[in-house]
């Protein structure tokens, strides 16, 4: 590991955020500032996401958190992952001739979770009214804020979609008849206008609860769902070119709320890991820890051993995921057994000396795995599953408009997520991955100024798999922040965008300061790694046999090592991969400390 940092790691005693945006960061220290605790943060914070990475993340889109609080270190789950539609019925797509959900469009929509769950945080555990907790994002909104480069070219990107068919978000997007510049003042007077609307219905509701439940209702069965309804029935351009309208109904936004529920935990290396449930893909990092656990003295990922046994083990940690994990099974996941110890020690005696290219689903509990046949999936000799031709080539996923933030097999990343943590001067600490209702994922509802997501994508219209399409189910979502306790008390929040490549870096973030002591900023900086051999997420699905992702600062030795396992390894630029975020307490001495990411130029860490 480098004996650099690109920053220092931040430490104090007062407040700390680290985010994927330096004005949510500031936004969300502000509010610390003003006497409001993380969660007070971490709501402001996420608003603010909303319009400084608008091709990152939206009000239309999702939302999972883990948070501890002061008064009750139990770690546990915010989900602001919103359902597939009443109407998003197999029959309906198959009507359409579909095969399978698009990338993008109205069709692709599940429904809004981000907004509702972010205003539970704020009802449940904050201590500031909406009116204080969203001012920020009121104002710039109203006042503008200067865009980084990445909107602009990811408004070119779709720029003859805007033009020729999604024309409300060329009203928004495309003003001049071009896109925004890098640095430009942007305003979105539209999502001002529906703010100030939602603060407004909170006004004179009575206490703070009583407030904030005010601004869900009018989100959820007032004039914001009455607006998406009547937009939802308009036709639109979707990612495989048919013209059709959504089904998304104001009533499914009436029928849902963000939930709060226990988190999944693994005890590793003297603290407890805290993930999402299998409706995200949390529980596959709980499993790489332990196939790592079962291989002896935790790996050096600087080290051609070290990049080997953590990328093997994340190939069979994600077939284990695209065989168990989703919300859409008659019987609920298999979770107990998937982290069974003897299971993952079973699961690590499959990691051999050179490179497996196959897809290599375990049979927890002595269960049958199945995965969708459209992921280019064959059978291979002794029954198991391995993998066949991928159904779409790197180079037809690099030429499609997918509309869909990811980060490819050439290392360049098309969209992303956002990732915000804080922890405040009591110990309260939340991890949250806001995404979803990106710039390009559907057209601009112009009376709200925000479009709708893409989340469905994740969903199979085949049947019987549990990322099944059904109504009322979850998408499998790859959005995945992570808590970390010691000795029952939360001492770390971390997380980074990356669609499939989330958990997969902050494994590498893990290993470096929880095993091998970095401090938090020498682990972000890191030289970072992925494998793509597994099938992916997000349309097209493809899977890529073998493909191990590095940033070319690992050495050179380390490379020409891997290779000679049978990795097929692609160096990508020194700074590439990877947008990590951490925040940490130190529960003895109340020391608080923060770091952020340098890729890409945006990230930072704030506190003092």
């Amino acid at each position: 590991m480098a004996d650099f940092t690109t920053r220092p790691t931040l430490t104090g005693t007062f407040g700390m955020v680290s985010s994927t945006h330096w004005i949510a960061s500031q936004t969300a220290m502000g509010i610390l500032e003003q006497g409001g605790n993380a969660f007070d943060a971490a709501v402001a914070g996420g608003f603010v996401l909303h319009l400084v990475e608008p091709h990152l993340n939206g009000p239309g889109g999702d939302l999972p958190a883990i948070i501890a609080t002061a008064d009750d270190p139990t770690p546990t789950v915010l989900c602001g992952q919103g359902p597939a539609p009443a109407g998003a019925t197999v029959e309906h797509f198959r009507a359409q001739g579909m095969d399978r959900v698009p990338g993008s469009g109205p069709l692709a929509t599940a429904v809004p979770g981000a907004v509702d769950a972010w205003l539970l945080l704020l009802r449940d555990h904050g201590s500031m009214p909406p009116a204080q907790v969203l001012a920020p994002a009121c104002h710039y909104a109203r006042h503008g804020h200067p865009l980084v480069a990445r909107v602009g070219a990811t408004v070119a990107a779709v720029q003859d979609l805007f033009e020729s068919d999604w024309t409300t978000s060329a009203d928004v997007w495309l003003s001049g008849g071009r896109p925004p510049r890098p640095g430009e003042l942007f305003r979105n007077t539209a999502w001002a206008d529906t703010l100030d609307r939602l603060v407004a219905a909170g006004e004179g509701a009575g206490n703070r609860e009583a407030q904030v439940e005010a601004v869900r209702a009018a989100w959820s069965q007032g004039f914001v769902a009455e607006a998406v309804d009547a937009f939802a029935r308009r036709a639109f351009r979707h990612s495989d070119g048919r013209v059709l309208p959504g089904v998304l109904t104001g009533q499914d936004l009436a029928d849902y709320s963000a939930t709060w529920e226990p988190a999944l935990t693994r005890e590793w290396q003297g603290h407890t890991i805290a993930k999402t449930g299998p409706w995200g893909q949390g529980p596959a990092l709980l499993q790489v820890l332990g196939m790592l656990d079962a291989l002896g003295d935790p790996p050096d990922p600087d080290t051609a051993d070290g990049v080997h046994a953590v990328a093997e083990a994340w190939k069979l940690a994600m077939a284990d995921r695209e065989a168990w994990f989703g919300d859409s099974g008659d019987e609920p996941v298999p979770i107990d057994d998937l982290l069974d110890p003897d299971y993952l020690a079973q699961r690590a005696s499959l990691i051999g000396a050179d490179a497996d290219r196959t897809v290599r689903p375990g049979s927890p509990g002595g269960r049958t795995p199945r995965m969708a046949a459209f992921a280019g999936l064959t059978e291979v000799a002794g029954g198991g599953p391995g993998v066949g031709e991928p159904t779409v080539t790197r180079e037809q996923a690099q030429r499609e408009d997918r509309g869909e933030p990811d980060v490819g097999p050439d290392g360049v990343t098309r969209g992303d997520t956002c990732h915000l943590d804080v922890v405040d001067r009591w110990g309260n600490m939340v991890s949250a991955t806001p995404s979803g209702g990106w710039l390009q994922s559907s057209p601009v509802i112009p009376e709200l100024g925000f479009p709708l997501g893409s989340r469905l994508q994740m969903m199979w219209l085949e049947q019987g798999l549990p990322s099944s399409l059904r109504p009322g189910r979850r998408p499998r979502t790859t959005l995945t922040p992570t808590l970390v306790l010691r000795e029952g008390r939360p001492v770390l929040a971390c997380g980074s965008p990356g669609g499939d490549q989330q958990d997969q870096w902050q494994s590498l973030f893990l290993l470096r300061h929880l095993a091998h002591g970095a401090t938090l900023q020498e682990a972000i900086d890191a030289p970072a790694f992925h494998t793509t051999s597994f099938p992916g997420s997000f349309d097209p699905r493809i899977t890529e046999p073998g493909v191990l992702v590095v940033e070319d600062r690992l050495p050179e030795t380390v490379r020409s090592d891997l290779r000679s396992r049978g990795h097929d390894v692609l160096e990508q630029g020194p700074w590439s991969l990877g947008r990590m975020c951490a925040v940490a307490r130190d529960p003895e001495s109340g020391l608080l400390s923060a770091g952020a990411n340098p890729r890409g130029m945006q990230g930072y860490a704030v506190g003092r």
